[in-house]
């Protein structure tokens, strides 16, 4: 039995910045953005949208009421969480109309939390052939104006639905992991905004990478030749063609690899770090603007979460692939943002629901999205769906 990623839709805020701007306003040489890091431009988040909102804008994009009343699990992963008790699942799968004969939960591990989903849906499908599972990866990276790790800024949401025979991509259950404690990225209970060391954590992934991809291989005996893309967790897209890099060298299959990773990484250059979505942007990336991808091509994919736990896994494109249909909801959603100065940027950064608890009311009406967070009353968050008025 084929089990695999059926459907898959990403959601992000209406805003951006462009990445020039943020160079000449920080005093730096935009090449430094543009091309050291490899970013063009990064999505803006507003107050009345967060993981709960992203997440259920992007599955609202792929689910029919056939599949929500067919849904018996919802996994959520995210490092951006709006409760230490409460899942995001659980909120996503009201607002959605979920049936509510369904495990919904929240997993927690940096960048790799969505990647567990995976693997967690994979085993449920695989023991329960009738069954469908909803993988949501959402995330709001955040380091604060005018820090190091402002240009890695971003976020938005990946929505992913898990079946048996899928119709997108088939995956083969076979995966290499790597885990080990280190400090290389961490967000505190206490802070807003995430704390990393850069240089060394892009150390840690290339060697996370180069760890799981030669114990797959030492696994499935599969080799480079093997796959026709590779997929990375793009924190920023310079950080995957580096990991890259460190394996292909002068292998016969360089070529196609690097040529292949540059159609990986046009979404994620366009929106920036998705935390646990930055993965499965990529590989919906690769897969609506690839010209040449066929039938049974495998394509790799390295999850990486900062603490750190690394793993690689592939899977087999599916036969009857739309790459038009892929990219066409993406491309709409892109091209419809609305740019924002530098200083209407760093306003909105600030906004936010108060952090002592009171209660807020949001102006929603110029957020057009279904889902939006209206504010917070007697410690409750509350979330519209502006379609149905609730």
């Amino acid at each position: 039995m084929i089990v695999g990623i059926d459907k898959i839709a990403f959601f992000t805020s209406p805003y951006y910045i462009d990445m020039t701007d943020l160079a000449n306003a920080r005093g730096e040489d935009p090449n430094k953005y543009l091309i050291g890091i490899g970013q063009q431009k990064q999505s803006v988040i507003p107050p009345t949208q967060d993981v709960v909102t992203l997440a259920a804008n992007a599955a609202d994009e792929i689910l029919d009421e056939a599949d929500k009343q067919a849904i018996d699990m919802v996994i959520f992963g995210t490092e951006s969480g709006i409760d230490q008790s409460k899942s995001a699942a659980i909120y996503v799968q009201s607002l959605l109309g979920i049936s509510k004969s369904a495990r919904s939960f929240e997993i927690k591990q940096a960048c790799y939390g969505a990647t567990a989903g995976i693997q967690m849906a994979f085993d449920h499908v695989t023991q329960h052939p009738k069954s469908k599972v909803l993988v949501l990866a959402a995330d709001i990276a955040r380091y604060g104006s005018n820090t190091p790790g402002e240009v890695t800024q971003g976020g938005g949401a990946v929505a992913m639905l898990i079946t048996a025979q899928p119709d997108i991509l088939a995956l083969d259950g076979q995966s290499a992991f790597y885990s080990d404690d280190i400090m290389d990225f961490w967000r505190p209970a206490y802070r807003r905004e995430a704390l990393v060391d850069g240089h060394y954590s892009t150390d840690v992934y290339i060697d996370f990478f180069n760890r799981t991809w030669n114990q797959y291989q030492a696994q499935t005996n599969r080799h480079l030749d093997d796959f026709k893309a590779i997929a990375f967790h793009l924190p920023f897209t310079k950080m995957g063609l580096k990991a890259l890099r460190s394996v292909v060298h002068d292998h016969p299959s360089a070529v196609g690899l690097l040529e292949q990773f540059e159609f990986s990484r046009q979404y994620n250059a366009l929106v920036g770090n998705l935390y646990t979505g930055s993965l499965y942007l990529s590989l919906l990336s690769l897969l609506a603007n690839s010209d040449d991808l066929k039938p049974g091509d495998r394509i790799g994919l390295f999850s990486y979460g900062s603490g750190a736990q690394g793993e690689f896994y592939s899977g087999k494109i599916i036969a009857d692939l739309q790459s038009q249909k892929l990219a066409e909801p993406v491309t709409h959603l892109l091209n419809n943002r609305i740019k924002l100065t530098i200083s209407e940027y760093e306003k909105m950064y600030q906004q936010g629901l108060p952090m002592n608890g009171r209660d807020y009311e949001f102006d929603i009406t110029k957020d057009h999205n279904r889902f939006v967070l209206a504010g917070r009353k007697a410690n409750r968050r509350l979330y519209k769906d502006t379609k149905n008025r609730i």
